[in-house]
């Protein structure tokens, strides 16, 4: 009897465990409802009836970016809103093409891990670490079949130093990883964010941060 009473404390003890944490979020906020009937979303997409599901679902095709843009580099997305068959996986790409001097701009994933391998050309890449790390910057060059990790969160980039063009393929650990690129989410919010908060936050005065809210800011992430 004992056997059977340590059996179902060792079930129940695991069952807490296993139950004891939420999901990780697969969008920026979700917002709860005590009435479901105005509910329009989850986290995650609503799954598609197991007995039409079709090759197709798992299938997308890939073309090259274009890059030509103000920072001459083009991220083409493969989440699950590209390729619904991701959904629940966990899992998702994305295809980079630079021109020559081509940069994908500082940016953060809230919610995936990123490695990326060069596929042609050489990228000047790095991340930084959090306040608690002292901010400290990990930067490598990289060249074709070279492997390089984003931890999750951090701010990254990847710039084109060769004399070619480039490409890159990034694998990320969610199947709806979020980006936000940092200048762009700073200077170009709707609504903008207060120049009183910016000029106090970069100790600069506020005709520059004028000019920098007048920038046109492209995101090629």
């Amino acid at each position: 009897m004992k056997v059977v009473y340590f059996l179902v404390a060792i079930l129940a003890l695991t069952s807490s465990v296993a139950f004891a944490y939420d999901p990780s979020p697969l969008q920026d906020f979700c917002v709860a409802l005590n009435d479901t009937k105005n509910a329009v979303f989850v986290n995650g997409k609503f799954c598609k009836d197991p007995k039409l599901v079709k090759a197709e679902d798992f299938f997308t095709h890939v073309e090259a970016g274009n890059t030509s843009n103000p920072l001459g580099a083009q991220v083409t997305p493969v989440f699950v809103d590209q390729l619904p068959g991701l959904n629940t996986l966990g899992i998702s790409l994305a295809r980079i093409d630079f021109a020559p001097k081509g940069l994908n701009a500082p940016h953060t994933h809230p919610r995936g891990t990123e490695i990326l391998i060069v596929i042609e050309g050489t990228l000047y890449v790095g991340f930084v670490s959090s306040n608690q790390d002292g901010n400290r910057l990990f930067t490598k060059v990289l060249n074709k079949g070279d492997v390089f990790v984003f931890p999750i969160g951090l701010i990254h980039f990847q710039l084109n130093v060769g004399y070619g063009n480039a490409l890159a393929i990034a694998d990320l650990s969610s199947q709806s990883p979020g980006t936000i690129t940092i200048g762009s989410a700073l200077f170009n919010s709707t609504p903008p964010i207060s120049t009183e908060v910016l000029t106090k936050a970069f100790q600069v005065d506020k005709s520059t941060i004028n000019y920098l809210q007048k920038q046109f800011w492209y995101n090629n992430n």
